[in-house]
């Protein structure tokens, strides 16, 4: 996934400090926006940038025998930019085996600015350097889209996170794939039906449920 630029102050905050901060975000930021977006006042995505290496994706198997697993040669990589529109449940992609860069970013914000049904447009979004740059702020406000970026540390409250766990599990999880072309194949063969096909399955997947750090068992060294 996109690396996470680390705020100087972040890595000081203690686990009670990161708890009010994700708590004030929900409710003050990303809440009211999601409230607006179900009454069809707001458009609201979850953006964030998988990056899919090509190789072996291990499953759980239980075997008396010992079981050798093909794995693809390289180191080959198949990038998508991607945004999750949290109402219509429609992905907004840019794809690329390169490197997810802001000129990357600005092509989503100029695709996501295509679509637009003239209602206001918030992206939430982490404090990657590609999405944080002045040149993808400067288009954003252009636009007139929002950048509501999460506070460090909380890809629990980026739904599109599980857009990707989805796809790992639905495309490459057990799967061999000799060639990159075939990998990358899977992968847009994954994706192109989000909105169909896989729909039943993300509709309880993709819900407005965000788990928090006080709804989990902590582990403190």
């Amino acid at each position: 996934m996109a690396a996470h630029r680390r705020h100087p102050l972040s890595a000081q905050k203690n686990v009670a400090e990161h708890v009010q901060v994700q708590a004030e975000f929900l409710k003050d930021k990303l809440e009211p926006r999601l409230a607006e977006a179900r009454a069809g006042q707001r458009d609201v995505f979850f953006v964030d940038a998988a990056h899919f290496v090509l190789g072996t994706f291990l499953c759980y198997l239980w075997t008396k025998s010992r079981l050798f697993v093909k794995a693809a040669a390289g180191r080959q990589r198949s990038n998508v930019l991607g945004a999750w529109n949290a109402v219509t449940q429609t992905l907004v992609a840019v794809t690329n085996t390169t490197v997810v860069n802001s000129e990357t970013a600005c092509e989503l914000l100029q695709k996501i600015a295509a679509q637009s049904l003239g209602r206001p447009v918030t992206l939430v979004l982490d404090n990657a350097r590609s999405q944080h740059c002045r040149l993808v702020q400067c288009l954003a406000e252009q636009l007139g889209i929002e950048l509501l970026f999460l506070p460090s540390y909380s890809p629990n409250l980026n739904l599109i996170e599980r857009l990707w766990k989805f796809t790992k599990k639905t495309a490459l999880r057990g799967r061999y794939y000799a060639t990159f072309a075939d990998f990358r194949a899977a992968i847009d063969a994954c994706l192109a039906p989000i909105d169909t096909t896989h729909r039943p399955q993300l509709a309880t997947l993709m819900t407005h449920n965000f788990q928090t750090f006080d709804n989990v068992s902590l582990l403190v060294g």
